[in-house]
């Protein structure tokens, strides 16, 4: 069945752009554990460390920001990362958003410094987690990159866009035409030689070097995940044209930040839905948020002062 997922295309070389979705900012969640709500209560710049429990049980972990003065009635930035990789690596958001909007990165089930349970790992789960997340969250802006693309269509396929003020969907297909090409031998390569496979996929993520520290904390990162669930999230049997009805069926704004192997992706959704922000990092990596942090959270917030007001507004 064509499906799109996180690594649809197989091959090692080419999976270079599509699990590019490990980031620069592997210490900053190791760091933030101290940094809990009475630290942050004397600075409310710092980085809150916290869990909740879903629905079935399971203990999730977010980093939040707050800004010193929150505007009235300003949306919750939410952010949720791609496979197997850490709320951490949105540390470059969280410190730039965070400063005006209260700003949530997520840790999915497996990932970051969540717990690992023995289900879950679906996307009607994954989806649902992202619901429990936002239960008592009125506006929210949505980000998700790579696989939590498809977490966040997911979501809005099955609890509606009620709480949600924007939609951001950051390097992965979203169901357009063309078709990634598929094959390959990425899974068996995962499982034979799982490390140095990611340890491949870490590096290439980025079109700018990292440090080899930042390299290594996130392919520890990637690796805490049980081999056969990791593979799961890569597997969803769901085909492709379901994410592509559910994006251009959003009736609320939606950003679309691509690097060029989407390019045609992004051209053929503006064209069926042309309310839709396009973006295409032409010198970025899959992790174009890391590699152009300042271009990405630029284009970020002028939309949301822009096109997400602007719906807010004619809705009220």
């Amino acid at each position: 069945m064509d499906t799109d997922n996180a690594c649809n295309d197989d091959s090692l070389m080419n999976r270079r752009k599509c699990l590019q979705a490990l980031a620069a900012a592997a210490g900053f969640a190791r760091g933030d554990a101290a940094a809990a709500p009475a630290a942050a209560a004397a600075d409310p710049a710092a980085t809150i460390s916290r869990f909740f429990r879903t629905s079935d049980g399971v203990h999730l972990h977010v980093l939040e920001r707050r800004p010193a003065r929150p505007g009235h009635s300003a949306p919750t930035i939410v952010l949720v990362p791609g496979w197997c990789m850490p709320a951490s690596i949105w540390s470059r958001q969280l410190a730039a958003f965070g400063a005006r909007w209260r700003t949530i990165a997520f840790d999915p089930r497996g990932q970051g410094r969540s717990e690992i349970p023995r289900n879950g790992y679906t996307a009607d789960r994954r989806a649902d987690d992202i619901a429990d997340l936002l239960a008592e969250e009125e506006r929210v802006v949505l980000v998700g990159w790579s696989l939590g693309v498809l977490d966040a269509l997911q979501y809005v396929y099955r609890h509606g866009p009620d709480r949600l003020a924007g939609l951001a969907l950051v390097d992965n297909s979203i169901g357009e035409p063309p078709a990634p090409r598929g094959g390959g031998s990425f899974f068996e390569h995962l499982r034979q030689r799982r490390e140095p496979t990611v340890e491949a996929f870490v590096r290439s993520m980025f079109h700018r070097p990292q440090p080899e520290t930042e390299i290594d904390g996130l392919v520890r990162e990637a690796l805490r995940m049980p081999l056969a669930d990791s593979i799961a999230l890569l597997s969803y049997p769901i085909p492709r044209g379901h994410w592509r009805r559910v994006a251009e069926g959003f009736d609320r704004p939606l950003a679309y930040l691509v690097t060029p192997r989407l390019r045609a992706q992004s051209e053929h959704l503006q064209r069926a839905r042309p309310a839709s922000h396009i973006a295409v990092f032409e010198h970025a990596g899959h992790a174009l948020f890391v590699d152009e942090a300042a271009r990405f959270n630029h284009i970020v917030t002028t939309w949301v002062d822009t096109d997400v007001t602007s719906s807010d507004r004619a809705r009220a």
